[in-house]
């Protein structure tokens, strides 16, 4: 075979359709054929916020001839169904799709007979369409968009069990720190990825990872330094990251408010603070006032992102006692470009593993506030390992007070070493994706293997 084809499947959330369209437009640079399956629901809200693919079937980018052709399936659900109730979402795509992919395979492949689907790739909940792959004698890969230390800790599930751990349902038997692997950090078994699931959603879990067994390759959006011991584990693991050379981002769920680049203009560098917490993260609204009125108590002006719901309904009411006058206020916005400007001083985050590559990319000190999942492994990564950030600490009553924002913050910026910390991992992180790199050979050698 000549020119690998790939059919690209990730499941209908941000954090798994953008790493998987910053990897589709990677692959096409290196002259791949990319076909990008999006769930109908998906594909709508998706071509509502960029116009550039809203009336036609593919994405070509005319300097470097990159198509990327756009092909659709229902995931069972109706239009008015809450699609942020994941559950529902992951149990009727597993229902309604698999049945539907061979014949849109065969479709795509009948146009164009002398390059047919070569390669399957897939991130997690959609081990279905390896499955259905392998059926049909193509290859398939998984891109895991989490860290790579998550990813060791969900394949770890029967070795953690085995060793008393934890239960068959995923609880810990006690609460310690174990150490998977040698050299890897010590982790608080209160802080594995499935925390907070119920046996029904660890049991699929468990399930999944057997179907990523069809996997030749896991693919991770990390890099070699960044979680070096992870990758003895396994040699199906294959650290091919970060991916941040895309300047516009043509898979965003929300319209991006581009007005905050030229805000952000106006101010001295390292003199802003962003506060963003991803795509999925929720709070309730006593926490979201303390939030609003520590930001006031800030001596520093800041970008705040308040994402809007899946029908773009705004989902909280402002403090009556909150300024804002300090601040910018938006409801999605185009993260990289924010992180990259010189105004940027700290990255308030729920360090969604997305949002940490991107921070340690730009080379910005982090607070963390994870909420949930595979979030408290990667604060643990960010403020113990690589020591380029702190912690936000709940009180008693589990609210994070608004003095704490401020009182980290003030502390922060005001911590030389970590800042120093932050450029270093910067630079060791880009080392990966130049031209020799680390990622850059590993990239060229998987593509080298699907042909």
């Amino acid at each position: 075979m000549g020119v690998p084809h790939f059919l690209v499947i990730p499941y209908p959330i941000a954090g798994h359709v953008n790493p998987l369209m910053q990897l589709s437009h990677l692959l096409s640079k290196h002259g791949c054929k990319i076909t990008f399956l999006n769930t109908e629901f998906s594909n709508k809200r998706t071509n509502k916020n960029n116009i550039s693919i809203s009336k036609k079937d593919n994405l070509k980018n005319e300097q470097s001839q990159e198509t990327i052709n756009f092909v659709t399936l229902p995931d069972g659900l109706e239009d008015e169904d809450n699609r942020s109730d994941q559950r529902k979402v992951i149990f009727s795509i597993r229902r309604n799709m698999p049945p539907l992919l061979p014949n849109l395979i065969e479709d795509v492949n009948a146009m164009d007979a002398e390059n047919k689907i070569s390669c399957i790739i897939v991130t997690f909940n959609m081990g279905w369409a390896l499955e259905v792959g392998h059926s049909l004698g193509i290859k398939g890969v998984l891109l895991w968009t989490a860290s790579a230390t998550s990813l060791a800790y969900c394949y770890s599930i029967p070795k953690l069990i085995d060793d008393g751990v934890m239960d068959s349902a995923g609880i810990p038997t006690t609460k310690q720190e174990i150490q998977l692997f040698p050299n890897m950090p010590m982790i608080d078994t209160a802080n594995f990825p499935w925390r907070a699931h119920d046996k029904i959603l660890f049991d699929y879990i468990s399930q999944e990872m057997q179907a990523m067994k069809f996997g030749d390759w896991w693919l991770c959006n990390t890099t070699y330094n960044l979680e070096h011991a992870t990758f003895s584990i396994s040699p199906k693991f294959l650290p091919i990251g970060p991916f941040m050379s895309i300047e516009d981002n043509t898979s965003s769920f929300w319209q991006e408010d581009a007005t905050c680049l030229d805000w952000l203009d106006q101010y001295p560098p390292q003199s802003v603070a962003y506060v963003s917490f991803g795509s999925l993260a929720v709070m309730d609204q006593n926490q979201f006032n303390e939030l609003a009125l520590g930001l006031d108590l800030l001596d520093k002006p800041f970008i705040w992102v308040v994402r809007p719901s899946n029908d773009n309904k705004v989902n909280y009411a402002y403090p009556d006692e909150f300024l804002g006058t300090k601040g910018k206020i938006v409801g999605w916005a185009p993260q990289k470009k924010i992180l990259n400007h010189p105004a940027i001083a700290c990255f308030i985050s729920h360090c969604g593993w997305n949002s940490t590559v991107e921070g340690v990319y730009s080379g910005v000190p982090f607070l963390c506030w994870p909420f949930h999942g595979d979030q408290f492994m990667n604060k643990s990564y960010v403020c113990d390992v690589w020591k380029v950030g702190l912690e936000l600490d709940k009180d008693e009553d589990g609210l994070l007070p608004k003095r704490e924002i401020r009182i980290k913050v003030e502390q922060l910026l005001g911590d030389q070493d970590i800042k120093e910390r932050s450029l270093k991992l910067k630079d060791l992180t880009l080392k990966n994706i130049v031209e020799n790199g680390h990622s850059s050979k590993n990239l060229i050698n998987f593509i080298n293997w699907a042909k």
